[in-house]
Order: structure tokens, then sequence, then C-alpha cells
């Protein structure tokens, strides 16, 4: 089982969240993004992500980096 990221001090779903709506992508979009890329997301677990109410993995994290064009860094900070 893969690890999860712990969103302690990081508001990585705010980030996450910010950066998709700049980037004008929904979340049923992002999520089907995803799963195109064989990351199992649904857009409830988005949403709580996007909450800090669930943690998210590294591959997920990596899917989204890639899927929202950005980096670790703007995801991270």
């Amino acid at each position: 089982m893969e690890q999860k990221i712990k969103q302690i001090g990081i508001d990585i779903g705010g980030n996450i969240r910010r950066i998709r709506l700049e980037k004008n992508i929904g979340q049923t979009e992002l999520s089907g993004m995803l799963n195109l890329k064989g990351i199992e997301m649904t857009r409830e677990a988005l949403v709580k992500i996007e909450r800090g109410i669930q943690h998210i993995t590294g591959a997920q994290l990596r899917g989204i980096r890639d899927c929202l064009n950005t980096t670790y860094d703007e995801l991270l900070k």
C-alpha cells in the first residue's frame, strides 16, 4: 500500500484547488484525467483532498502535478 502524504502545515489540497481553478479545470475533468493516466481518483476523493480531510498518495500527487502542468513547489508551498 502506498504511503499517504499528510497535509500538516501545508495546504496541498488548497493549492490543488487554486491551481485547478486558475486553469479552468473542473473536479470531474481532473479526476477523469487522472483515471486516464491509471491513477484511480473519484470526484468525491478529490473534493476530500482539496478540503484537507483525506490524505493524498505520492502517485496521486504526481498525477495531479502532471495533469495541472505545475510543479511540486507550487503544490507543496
